[in-house]
């Protein structure tokens, strides 16, 4: 039985401000399905810092919040590397119904 909602999410290279330090393009991107499996297109890859920037914030956007909540506004996250100035967009790309018992 399913008795919760949560959100596929995609996370994307959206701009590079600095330069590329760590080797990832506008456009590269991970996919967090199923609560939590990551996948990465073949042949490419995420840079783990970027990936730790962001990954604090993905539970939170796998769910609905309340309508005045900055995090369901806010879309953009930054890699900590002031060189770089990489920003990823994290987006919902689909809504499934889980069992919290698989989860735990």
């Amino acid at each position: 039985m399913s008795d919760m909602e949560i959100y596929d999410l995609r996370v994307c290279v959206d701009r590079i401000e600095g330069r590329s330090v760590c080797g990832m393009d506008v456009g590269d991107y991970f996919d967090l399905t199923h609560s939590a499996h990551l996948t990465i297109p073949e042949g490419k890859h995420f840079c783990v810092y970027a990936l730790a920037a962001v990954l604090p914030f993905l539970a939170a956007k796998q769910r609905d919040m309340p309508p005045g909540d900055w995090l369901e506004r806010d879309t953009l996250f930054a890699c900590p590397d002031p060189e770089e100035r990489l920003v990823m967009r994290v987006e919902r790309t689909a809504k499934r119904r889980m069992d919290s018992a698989d989860l735990t």
